[in-house]
């Protein structure tokens, strides 16, 4: 089942708590039928977090774990980490705050102004100058674009 597609760029404040307002505009395209939980998972290769629905991050680790042979110390110790960098968190009825785990913060680098940046089947959450530290280029999208333009 597919509970959401997230589009959109969404500015907030994460308080000294590490609790931040989920946005209402990307709340608003979660499916009626699916559940309002999801999970916080630090991203392998960008120092921000990814946020899945609950049912798309139970896809992604079942993806995931069909690759690995658990009697490979490697393939272990891979998944305990990628196990290790995740949190399950709901948004609170009364304001639809979420609370970021310490660690989970610390590792992504987040601080009082983050996005929330919808990307499909996902959303990441940045540290709002990271973000635009780390916007590609309009040369390089273009190439990239026209690159993938003629594969097929």
């Amino acid at each position: 089942m597919n509970c959401s597609t997230f589009i959109g760029d969404f500015a907030a404040k994460l308080d000294d708590k590490g609790r931040v307002v989920f946005p209402a505009g990307l709340k608003a395209l979660v499916a009626p039928e699916c559940e309002m939980k999801f999970v916080l998972h630090k991203d392998i290769y960008q120092n921000c977090l990814e946020m899945y629905t609950f049912e798309e991050w139970q896809q992604q680790a079942e993806s995931i774990k069909s690759k690995l042979n658990f009697f490979n110390p490697n393939h272990a110790n891979f998944w305990r980490k990628y196990m290790q960098d995740s949190a399950i968190v709901v948004p609170d009825p009364k304001l639809g705050r979420i609370s970021i785990p310490g660690n989970l913060k610390e590792m992504s680098g987040l601080t009082k102004d983050v996005i929330f940046a919808g990307k499909g089947f996902k959303i990441e959450i940045w540290d709002a100058a990271a973000y635009r530290e780390k916007e590609m280029s309009n040369t390089d999208y273009q190439a990239l674009a026209q690159e993938l333009s003629q594969q097929r």
